[in-house]
C-alpha cells in the first residue's frame, strides 16, 4: 500500500509540473499575440479621415487600392477590408485589418496575393514601416520615397512570417 501511495505522489508531481510548465509556454503565446492587440493604437476618426481625402485631393498625388477579405492567401485569421490610400506624404487605411503582432506596411512592384508569392520577391518589397492601429491606421511616408515607383501595398506579419492582406494601387 505504502508502494502504491509513493507511486501516486511521484506522478501527482510530475503531472502537476508538467501542467504549469505547459501553462506558462501557453500564456507566454498567448501573451506574443495579444499583447499588440492590447496595446494598439487607436484609428482615424472619420473627420480625421476626410481631413486626409481632402488634403490629398488638393495635391493630386492620390492613389488608392481595395482590401479585400476573401483574398486567395488571407484566411480567416489574418486579412483586411477597405481602402488603402497612398500619397506622397502618407499611406492610410479606411476600413480593417485582423488584429495581430508586428505587422509591418511594404510597397511592392506587383501585387503578391500569398505568402510564397511574397517571399519569393520580398528582397525587392520597400518595409515602410509597422502598423500600430488596427482600424483606420495611418502612417507616413518616409522623405524622398517616390510612391510613383510601387504598384501595391501589402500587409506583412515579421513575427510569425505571415500574409495579411495586400491590394493593386491604382
Amino acid at each position: 500500500m505504502r508502494r502504491l501511495l509513493q507511486f501516486a505522489r511521484d506522478h501527482i508531481i510530475l503531472a502537476l509540473g508538467a501542467k504549469f510548465l505547459a501553462g506558462i509556454i501557453i500564456g507566454f503565446g498567448l501573451g506574443v499575440y495579444f499583447l499588440p492587440i492590447l496595446t494598439a493604437e487607436k484609428g482615424l476618426s472619420e473627420t480625421e479621415l476626410a481631413d486626409l481625402m481632402s488634403s490629398a485631393q488638393a495635391e493630386d498625388q492620390l492613389r488608392q487600392g481595395t482590401f479585400v477579405r476573401d483574398l486567395e492567401g488571407s484566411d480567416k485569421f489574418h486579412w483586411g477590408e477597405g481602402t488603402i490610400y497612398v500619397s506622397d506624404a502618407r499611406i492610410w487605411l479606411d476600413g480593417s485589418i485582423s488584429p495581430g503582432p508586428d505587422y509591418r506596411l511594404y510597397l511592392t512592384k506587383g501585387q503578391y496575393t500569398t505568402k510564397e508569392a511574397f517571399l519569393s520577391g520580398k528582397s525587392d518589397a520597400l518595409q515602410v514601416a509597422p502598423i500600430k492601429a488596427y482600424k483606420n491606421f495611418s502612417i507616413d511616408v518616409p522623405d524622398g520615397l517616390d510612391i510613383s515607383d510601387y504598384d501595391a501595398v501589402i500587409i506583412w506579419c515579421e513575427a510569425f512570417s505571415a500574409f495579411i492582406t495586400s491590394a493593386s494601387l491604382r
